[in-house]
């Protein structure tokens, strides 16, 4: 995570945390070898592979479900084959190979939208329409996907919030959440503890809690189905009295 990158690196830490998240509430843990923040630098694939597959092997042997964020073909097939359930890639499968693996292992995979690269895509977004474009691009990219093989019901969208957009892109997108269901895709989130956060409230990332926890319950008014957090055992409870008032 971008907000707590450092902690975890360590195997037995890993697992230990991904133990504790599960105990809190935790349907996924979600795997990233590589950061995808804002100026994050590349990594190699066999360094990837190299700290994602023992994480993915040891939380499956304790029958964990597992999703692995990332990219390339190569990480997603031996993530697939150490028993990985989901693949989440912030490409949307538009690296060479990856659509292919994915067609063979007919495993979910979550396409999201990002404009631009990791390193740079913050430098300076722009949009006619925010809402429309990332609409039209995942509208695109489950359509190659099932061009390619792959079953239209594995495949789940996230609009990429902080991936390319500024404050106020991210505000029309978590407002306008609802126009992606017409793609009857499950739809996933990611805001927590994002710069998004910061921005509206002042506060750092370790002080950003409050903010996560109210960005996940308007996703989750506005049709979000997976939510993606740091702080599992809070959002659980708002999960929870959400779900009450249904």
């Amino acid at each position: 995570s971008f907000s707590d990158g450092g902690k975890y690196t360590h195997l037995e830490m890993a697992i230990n945390k991904a133990e504790q998240m599960v105990a809190e509430g935790a349907d996924i843990i979600d795997i990233g070898g590589e950061s995808t923040r804002p100026g994050a630098a590349d990594v190699s694939v066999q360094e990837e592979i190299d700290r994602v597959i023992p994480l993915v092997t040891a939380l499956k042997c304790e029958g964990i479900t597992v999703s692995v964020d990332t990219s390339k073909p190569e990480v997603m097939e031996q993530a697939i084959q150490a028993g990985a359930d989901m693949i989440n890639d912030v490409r949307a499968l538009s690296l060479p190979g990856a659509m292919e693996v994915m067609a063979r292992y007919n495993k979910p995979v979550c396409l999201m939208h990002m404009q631009g690269q990791p390193r740079s895509m913050q430098n300076d977004p722009q949009y006619d329409n925010v809402v429309e474009e990332v609409y039209q691009y995942l509208e695109q990219r489950i359509k190659a996907c099932v061009k390619a093989g792959i079953n239209a019901e594995m495949i789940s969208i996230d609009p990429g919030f902080g991936f390319g957009k500024n404050l106020s892109h991210n505000v029309a997108l978590l407002n306008n959440l609802d126009v992606f269901k017409k793609l009857q895709k499950p739809l996933l989130v990611g805001m927590s503890r994002k710069r998004m956060i910061g921005e509206m409230t002042g506060k750092e990332v370790e002080e950003r809690l409050a903010g996560s926890l109210a960005v996940a319950l308007i996703a989750m008014q506005n049709g979000a189905n997976i939510v993606r957090v740091h702080d599992v055992k809070e959002t659980c409870d708002v999960k929870k009295i959400f779900l009450e008032m249904q």
